[in-house]
């Protein structure tokens, strides 16, 4: 049986929508005339969507387990507050300093390059080297990373984990692609960019 203090997140509509809306707005910060990031844009979309559900709404990890299984896990057991128990509050707090340090992420590369790339003229866009620029090469797509990961410390249920890591393989691939793009617009000036510059950890990868 599953107590009524359960249930009491559940079902909270209102709060479904205010978590989309505050989440969502950072796609409004991706290059939508570009067709490569409709994917993991809409990855993340569905990541945030499915959460707030799952959070707020109907606990569909729940009752899909409970088809698969033919029994009713606990909460905490793959839905629900499920690494709760193990971090505690410390924990949470420590998943909303990652999404908040990913959202500051997002922004600081978006107003870079969207000053010196996005908005100029075709072939008339500078590389942008300088600010967070200088340490890693794709700073939005790692705030995607921190956002979404802050969120599942406290909450990683099975379609969370299904499309992180989702988000996190298309991402990689899209910087892949996107990396191909400047080198043949750079050419030289983005190789020796590349050689001193991590691609999404600053001193790591």
């Amino acid at each position: 049986m599953i107590g009524e203090d359960v249930w009491s997140h559940f079902g909270m509509w209102g709060a479904v929508a205010v978590w989309i809306a505050i989440y969502g707005i950072f796609i409004l910060f991706v290059p939508f005339y570009k067709k490569s990031q409709w994917k993991p844009a809409g990855t993340f979309a569905a990541f945030v969507v499915a959460f707030a559900i799952e959070m707020f709404g109907v606990p569909f990890s729940m009752y899909a387990i409970g088809w698969a299984f033919g029994t009713q896990l606990p909460e905490g057991i793959l839905w629900g507050h499920t690494l709760q128990q193990y971090i505690g509050d410390a924990g949470s707090w420590f998943g909303a300093i990652l999404s908040l340090l990913g959202g500051i992420l997002v922004v600081l590369g978006w107003k870079a390059i969207h000053k010196n790339y996005w908005s100029k003229e075709a072939g008339q866009g500078k590389l942008v080297t300088a600010g967070i620029y200088r340490l890693i090469r794709h700073p939005q797509y790692t705030g995607f990373f921190l956002i979404t990961l802050g969120m599942m410390i406290g909450w990683a249920t099975l379609p969370l984990i299904v499309l992180y890591a989702l988000l996190v393989v298309l991402y990689v691939r899209l910087a892949k692609r996107e990396e191909k793009d400047m080198e043949r617009e750079f050419g030289d000036e983005y190789v020796r960019y590349r050689k001193r510059t991590k691609m999404f950890i600053p001193f790591v990868y």
